[in-house]
Order: structure tokens, then C-alpha cells, then sequence
């Protein structure tokens, strides 16, 4: 039997329209983007300015903010390390919070190393951050907030248009990661209150190796020192020669999700509260993470009691594709540090499951996985014994 993939947040098979998209530009039509003096750069050029529009149309943008990057990582790191850099001068101060992805902790990470001060705010038992906590974070100082918009990890989404009115009541520039979000939820920059955002095509069924960054022009106009030297493409933001089929891939999958993100959101919605219901139906001691409604359509988070972290995925990997909430060896335990945040740090935190459910999912295939994963747990429950070494302490906790 083909293994089940339910690891959409880890990355989404590629769509066999986007592919068909693509596969001109890899051979007839291979001209280099910036070579205008004849017709194959030319056409490669037309592909390109397509492309960003249906990106920008996506965002409810303007085709001039969009940037292409070669993935979600670049854009974010070019965000923040573009902002901070250019606007030093009118404050070091940057804004995040402990549940962001490690592209964003790891880049603020090393701004503060090179003297810019970051604030990392808690989240409550659901993923969110406190609003209030935001507003009395923000000082003279603060030229940044970023704040993601749907968790990797437990599927929380938080407040975004909230957090834009805020950041821009302060005059501070407002940075979200959209990566997850922005295949099932509607972004429309404007009413956001978003001057930043970033994305990668390989989390909505385009290429991997491409991503954008939207970035304001006006109203305020957001202006970044690049990271790449070189030729001074995407206005001098990003140089290098940019990689047209991954391009024109990622246009083609916003077109597709212009079209059909709500008709997706209510079907993979679904699927999940079925996987849901199964899983409730025949087990005990589960803990569901993340927020139960302001969530992403396809995300369940789940925790096990009475089960070896170390041992639930080798025992699902022969018939279902899904990737661990935690990581724990027998040598070092490490809990994962979004569950940590919203205060799972017990053994179940270590037996926890993040389930991604995508496009061309199928019922019976969400009937398969709960069964294969309610007879797994019960597998390892039965088998457990007095002499087995969890990697930390229990749970002193069950949250339905």
C-alpha cells in the first residue's frame, strides 16, 4: 500500500498544473530574465512580470511589492535583516515572539549579536500572543514587529490584523511569516496592516527553491538594505539571476489558490475534524495543541499520554507520512520549543504527532491513518512496562 502523506506543513507535492506551467521554462522557452536585447530573454521577462502578478493578486498587492527569493528562509532573512540594517539609525529594537520559526528566532538571534535588541513575547496555552503584552512591548526604539500569521508546528493563528493596527498606531514596521497561512487563509495586505510578508511556493504545491517577499512601497514605504550583491535584479534587493520555471511555478500555484482556497479550506477542514473524531472516539489521554478554532485548516497537533516519544513514528513510517511535534532521543531529550511555550514540556509533549493534511487528501485515506494510528498507541500502551525510561517527567496535565 502507498504510504499516506499527511506532512503538508513539511512541504506539498508538487500540483500537475503548476508542473505543466513550468515545463516550458526549463527548455524552449530557458532565456535569462535580465537578457531584454532579444526575444528569448524577453519571453522570460513577460513570464516573470506574469508571475508576480498572480503572486500580488493573491496578497491583494501591487505587482511592483512583490520580490522573488529562492524560498521562505531568504525572504525572511531579507525582511529583518534588511529592515534592521536600513533603519538602524532610527532605532534597534525588534519585536517577535517565542513561537516563531527558527528562520525568524535564528536571524533575530544574530541581530542581536551585531547590537540590535530583540523582544521575544510568550504565548498563551493556545499559541497567541497578548495583545496588551504587544502594545507595552513597543517603544521609541522599536522599528519591528514580526509576528507569523499560522504556526508550523500547532496550527495557532494568530490576530494579524490586530497586531497591523498596532504596529501601525506606533509608526513600526510589521513583518509577518506568512508560510503556512497563505495557502488556506485570506490575505489581503491592505486590511492587514502587513508591510512585509513572506512566503515559499513548495508549502502551497509550487517548486521548492522559490519564495517572495511582498514588500510596501508606499503608505509607509518600506526600504531594505540588500543581503545579496550582484547584478542588482528585483530592484536591487535581490541579486541574481533569477530562476524562471520555479517562478512561473509559483504564479501558477497563487492562481490556483485565488480560485479555490475557500472551496480547499472547507474540505481539508473537514478531513481533519474527522481525523479528529476518530482518534476521540477510540483513545484516551490525548491533548490537542493549538488554538481548537482560530486554526490552520489542515493542522492537527497531538499528544499521547503512555507512550515512548522515540517510538510512535517508527511505528506509523510504513503507512502514514507525518512528522514529530518533538524531537527525543534516548540521549537527549528535547522537548519541542513551541510546545514548551504554550506549557507542554511532560512526557506527552515528547509523544506528539503533527499532522498536515493537503489538497488531494482523501477521505478513506483520513479513515486509514486514524485507524493505523489508534491501533500504533494502543500497540505501544500495551507494550509499555514499569522498567521503560520516559524522557521527562509526566504530564501533571490532560487538555481535551
Amino acid at each position: 500500500m502507498k504510504i499516506i502523506y499527511l506532512d503538508h506543513h513539511a512541504t506539498t507535492p508538487v500540483d500537475p498544473r503548476v508542473l505543466e506551467a513550468m515545463l516550458p521554462y526549463f527548455t524552449e522557452h530557458f532565456g535569462n530574465a535580465a537578457s531584454r536585447s532579444h526575444s528569448y530573454g524577453s519571453v522570460a521577462e513577460e513570464a516573470v512580470e506574469k508571475a508576480r502578478t498572480q503572486v500580488a493578486d493573491l496578497l491583494s498587492a501591487t505587482a511592483r511589492d512583490v520580490i522573488f527569493t529562492s524560498g521562505a528562509t531568504e525572504s525572511i532573512n531579507l525582511a529583518l535583516r534588511g529592515i534592521s540594517n536600513f533603519y538602524r539609525e532610527r532605532g534597534n529594537h525588534i519585536i517577535t515572539c517565542q513561537t516563531e520559526h527558527r528562520a525568524v528566532l535564528y536571524t533575530c538571534q544574530a541581530l542581536e549579536n551585531n547590537g540590535f535588541r530583540v523582544t521575544y513575547l510568550p504565548v498563551d496555552e493556545w499559541g497567541r500572543i497578548t495583545l496588551d503584552h504587544l502594545e507595552a512591548a513597543v517603544s521609541k526604539e522599536t522599528i519591528l514587529i514580526s509576528i507569523m500569521f499560522g504556526n508550523h508546528e500547532i496550527g495557532t493563528l494568530q490576530d494579524v490584523e490586530a497586531i497591523g493596527r498596532i504596529a501601525k498606531s506606533s509608526g513600526v514596521f510589521f513583518h509577518c511569516d506568512a508560510t503556512q497561512a497563505v495557502g488556506c487563509e485570506a490575505i489581503d495586505v491592505e486590511r492587514l496592516g502587513v508591510d512585509i510578508l513572506s512566503l515559499s511556493a513548495h508549502k502551497i504545491y509550487g517548486p521548492k527553491g522559490t519564495g517572495a517577499l511582498y514588500v510596501r512601497r508606499k503608505n509607509p514605504r518600506v526600504r531594505l538594505s540588500p543581503i545579496l550583491s550582484g547584478g542588482g535584479q528585483e530592484r536591487g534587493h535581490r541579486s541574481g539571476t533569477l530562476n524562471v520555471p520555479g517562478i512561473v511555478g509559483l504564479g501558477q500555484a497563487c492562481e490556483i489558490l485565488k480560485t479555490s482556497r475557500k472551496t480547499e479550506h472547507g474540505q481539508i477542514s473537514k478531513l481533519r475534524d474527522r481525523l479528529k473524531e476518530i482518534l476521540e472516539q477510540h483513545l484516551d489521554g490525548l491533548q490537542f495543541n493549538g488554538h481548537p478554532e482560530k486554526r490552520l485548516a489542515g493542522n492537527l497537533s497531538v499528544s499521547f499520554a503512555d507512550v515512548e516519544g522515540h517510538s510512535l513514528l517508527p511505528k506509523l513510517a510504513d503507512t502514514i507520512a507525518v512528522s514529530a511535534g518533538a524531537s527525543c532521543t534516548s540521549a537527549i531529550p528535547e522537548p519541542s520549543y513551541i510546545l514548551k511555550a504554550i506549557g507542554g514540556a511532560g512526557a506527552m509533549a515528547q509523544a506528539t504527532i503533527r499532522i498536515g493534511i493537503g489538497r488531494f487528501n482523501s477521505k478513506k485515506e483520513i479513515e486509514i491513518a486514524g485507524q493505523r494510528i489508534v491501533a500504533a498507541v494502543r500497540e505501544l500502551r500495551t507494550a509499555k512496562s514499569p522498567q521503560s525510561v520516559d524522557c521527562s517527567d509526566p504530564a501533571s496535565d490532560v487538555r481535551h
